[in-house]
């Protein structure tokens, strides 16, 4: 597979939040990516429990859960039960997190770890050995439709490295501004999961946009 790619519930109509699932499921994008946020982590409020189980009843995808909330560690079985296939929390949420990174493994789900925009990769040497996936926020994290942070794809390419050097696999996840205009650059420096929210749900033909990002995974697949 060249490449993920995980459109971003946020920026669904919530009024017609089961058509707009239906629309993925019918699509070839690979995972359904869903924000949690708390009001304290981020300054905005989204999803929570009690939506989770309907989301996860209605979509035929994977479920690429995002935490971006306090203490993540209190909800890492709520979530398994709820049906989250991939589990990210933030390495600025969390005192303790090679302990939740290996609680997320033993409940079945892959483990994520998420960094902000201002948060240096170097932090993370650590604890690549041990995760699933590195998501790094391209915008400052909380709400939709921000423009991505261009200072993103050197800390891509460093991370990159890292995982060369080091032989490691894990993935490398985008979320934050990706777009048709910036996704071949964002994979060529070495990205494998693109979370696209706005581009696709807020474009005129979402399923033709997520055909054109498939595309560009394929073209770049086979450079």
């Amino acid at each position: 597979m060249a490449c993920i790619l995980a459109p971003s519930l946020l920026a669904a109509d919530f009024l017609h939040l089961g058509d707009d699932i239906d629309l993925i499921n019918q699509s070839d994008a690979h995972w359904l990516h869903i924000d949690i946020m708390d009001g304290l982590f981020v300054p905005n409020i989204s999803f929570g429990q009690t939506l989770l189980p309907f989301i996860r009843e209605r979509s035929e995808k994977p479920l690429d859960v995002h935490l971006m909330i306090e203490e993540p560690s209190r909800y890492i079985s709520q979530f398994a039960e709820l049906g989250a296939n991939v589990l990210t929390i933030h390495y600025e949420a969390e005192r303790h997190v090679h302990r939740v990174i290996h609680a997320i493994k033993e409940k079945g789900m892959k483990a994520g770890l998420a960094i902000n925009p201002h948060t240096s990769v170097d932090l993370l040497d650590d604890i690549l050995e041990d995760v699933d996936l590195v998501l790094l926020m391209s915008v400052n994290p909380g709400f939709g439709g921000q423009k991505f942070i261009y200072q993103t794809i050197p800390k891509i390419r460093k991370l990159k490295t890292k995982a060369i050097e080091r032989n490691l696999s894990f993935h490398i996840e985008i979320d934050g501004g990706v777009g048709l205009h910036n996704a071949e650059a964002i994979l060529d420096a070495g990205a494998d999961v693109l979370v696209a929210g706005s581009s696709v749900f807020s474009s005129d033909d979402p399923k033709a946009t997520i055909e054109k990002f498939l595309a560009i995974c394929s073209s770049f697949h086979s450079q």
